[in-house]
């Protein structure tokens, strides 16, 4: 006998668990399958480990896309506000770290229970170490083939997510269902990465690493991002540096404002008519880390000078590196430790209102599989409870 689901969906991740709770409760018979061993494997990982599940701010100008308007529907229906509220009704504690982003107070698992608990409750099935070996079209839906046996879905979900993380089990699965039906595919790289540094430059800057300090970082495109930059023994990370990755193209340079918040003229004007005699390299040192200051000597931005020797042009020229440092990355670190992946399903080719294929009636992608990329902070999860609730909806209304 042949097995027959109404749903199945591939990937038990944050996207697949959620629309399989979702189309469950709906009255839907759904399977999930993975070929990991453990459910939400991705979700246990972020955050720290305290999965930031949201952001309160959770807007469509936070994401990027080929499509930027694709996102609205979705983030419009099922809102931050209705996630938090779902958070709320299993009584996980959470608390806002910064900038609206939303973390367990517990542990990321708290979030994976939540909806290993809303998929029992819709009486899903869940099979991990399950390989999907192929996906054929039938007029019934779709046959999919696996080495316990085949199984037949009257419509079919991928939420296997993108390329980052392999090491937790990151494949191109989903990209290449598409492509089998005609679907295009953008191009992909990482997202949300840190930076790698040239080896010159490197080399300087690693005495700094482990060392953090709050900046403005401006891509090529003005895109321009206040948070913190973490030094680090490969290049540069921290908030700002994973957001504006993003945003950084091959070859390109970035520009850090090392003073967001500070006077510089202003300053330095005042620590010399009070300390004439006092190293500008130590007045530096009260607002930069002294480490990071000796190192801006060493590349010859800040000069080796008192207070009083430092003239009106030389000052200007300072303030003009301090506040416009221009790197140019060698690199990123690539998807072993991008937290998603750009590019993916051309939003084109799906309805925004379903994620359903646009040409193959039955066919829905979720998730990060799609070309639809948050910043950092929880908006990338809201994409997926978004993208994933709108589909759920879609396939309760298909049947």
């Amino acid at each position: 006998m042949l097995e027959q689901k109404d749903v199945v969906i591939i990937g038990a991740g944050a996207a697949g668990l959620f629309c399989a709770a979702q189309a469950g409760q709906l009255g839907l018979e759904v399977l999930v399958l993975d070929n990991g061993k453990k459910p939400g494997r991705k979700i246990l990982m972020s955050g720290g480990g305290r999965c930031n599940f949201t952001n309160m701010y959770t807007d469509h100008g936070a994401y990027l896309s080929d499509n930027p308007h694709f996102c609205k529907s979705a983030l419009a229906r099922y809102t931050q506000w209705d996630f938090i509220d779902l958070v709320s009704r299993h009584g996980i504690a959470y608390h806002e770290k910064t900038l609206g982003q939303l973390f367990c107070d517990n542990s990321a698992q708290d979030i994976i229970d939540l909806l290993l608990k809303e998929c029992e409750q819709g009486g899903v099935e869940l099979r991990m170490r399950s390989e999907v070996l192929s996906v054929e079209p039938n007029e019934r839906g779709f046959l999919l083939q696996l080495p316990a046996g085949d199984i037949q879905a009257k419509s079919l979900v991928i939420a296997s997510g993108g390329l980052s993380m392999p090491g937790l089990g990151a494949t191109p699965f989903g990209y290449k269902i598409a492509q089998q039906f005609g679907i295009k595919v953008l191009p992909t790289r990482a997202g949300l990465v840190p930076f790698t540094l040239h080896k010159p430059l490197l080399e300087m800057l690693n005495v700094l690493s482990g060392i953090a300090t709050p900046i403005t970082v401006t891509a090529n495109n003005g895109t321009s991002f206040k948070e913190s930059l973490l030094f680090t023994h490969r290049g540069l990370s921290g908030p700002a540096i994973l957001q504006i990755s993003s945003y950084w193209q091959a070859g390109e340079t970035i520009a850090i404002n090392l003073f967001p918040e500070l006077d510089i003229d202003g300053f330095l004007n005042s620590e010399r008519l009070e300390h004439p005699n006092q190293s500008l390299k130590n007045s530096l040192a009260r607002h930069l880390p002294k480490r990071l200051v000796e190192c801006l000597q060493t590349l010859n931005i800040v000069p080796d000078v008192a207070l009083k020797q430092l003239s009106v042009p030389q000052q200007q020229r300072l303030i003009e590196e301090l506040q416009n440092w221009q790197i140019q990355p060698n690199g990123t670190e690539g998807y072993r430790t991008a937290e998603v992946t750009l590019g993916g399903i051309d939003t084109k080719a799906l309805s925004s209102k379903t994620m359903e294929s646009n040409q193959v009636p039955g066919l829905y992608f979720i998730g990060e599989v799609v070309d639809v990329t948050g910043w950092l902070g929880g908006y990338n999860f809201q994409w997926a409870w978004s993208s994933a609730w709108a589909c759920a909806q879609a396939l309760a209304q298909r049947e």
